[in-house]
């Protein structure tokens, strides 16, 4: 494997490609890398292949050709149960990711499956519900809370388990402006390597210094936030628009 900057990328993908059930090409060759310590957007027109793209990164959908490397291992079946704890994959609807009775129930799930003590556990549980700015939510009911603290506990799901890498689909769709900013501030403070999948331009140009097009199941633009927002042609061609 190529290393970058001297060291191997948190997630690699090599000519990825997939294909529907119904013979739609979703995937079409996608290379792309993702740094420890960075904070990269995602953008695209829908049916770009951006959430079929992220859904290879744990496993739940499987390339039919292509290469997917995750803090060194391939994603193959023997190393399946390691990668999904290092992909902190966060759902658009968090309520796909929300199934218990209380927040602590659904931060420990993670955690306990992994096979760490109920000391442990309580931990990461407090330690994630305290990063993303909930801290005395654990007894509440997940069904009972706002949207924009739903995201939250969801984001703590998968922070309980020290991911390697936070991936998040469209984690500010369905927020009204106050719990938009107040998930922007969230993400700003995370000290996390993250990969954001969003339509939100705005959001783009404030947080993520290097950001990824994706069009018709290929990458079609990669570098520099501010270079891709300035490219007027760029972003016409592929549905996008500055903020």
């Amino acid at each position: 494997m190529t290393e970058i900057n001297g060291h191997e990328p948190v997630l690699h993908v090599h000519d990825l490609c997939y294909t529907y059930p119904d013979g739609r090409q979703a995937l079409n060759g996608v290379t792309m890398h993702v740094d420890h310590g960075e904070k990269v957007a995602l953008v695209g027109p829908n049916g770009a292949g951006k959430s079929t793209l992220m859904l290879h990164f744990n496993g739940i959908l499987k390339g039919s050709a292509g290469r997917v490397r995750v803090d060194g291992m391939d994603l193959v079946k023997e190393n399946l149960g390691v990668i999904r704890a290092k992909v902190g994959l966060v759902f658009q609807n968090p309520d796909d990711q929300l199934f218990s009775t209380t927040v602590f129930e659904d931060v420990a799930f993670g955690p306990l499956h992994m096979g760490y003590d109920r000391q442990e556990v309580q931990r990461r549980v407090e330690d994630a519900l305290a990063r993303v700015g909930i801290g005395g939510f654990a007894a509440r009911m997940p069904h009972h809370l706002s949207v924009g603290e739903r995201k939250r506990v969801a984001m703590a799901t998968v922070l309980a388990m020290d991911p390697s890498i936070l991936v998040l689909d469209e984690p500010t769709a369905g927020l009204d402006p106050r719990g938009r900013r107040s998930l922007i501030n969230l993400l700003r403070g995370l000290d996390a390597t993250m990969l954001v999948s969003t339509h939100d331009m705005a959001l783009v140009a404030e947080l993520f210094p290097r950001t990824i097009v994706l069009d018709g199941g290929r990458v079609v633009a990669d570098g520099l936030t501010a270079e891709i927002m300035a490219d007027q042609r760029l972003l016409e061609e592929h549905g996008l628009e500055a903020p």
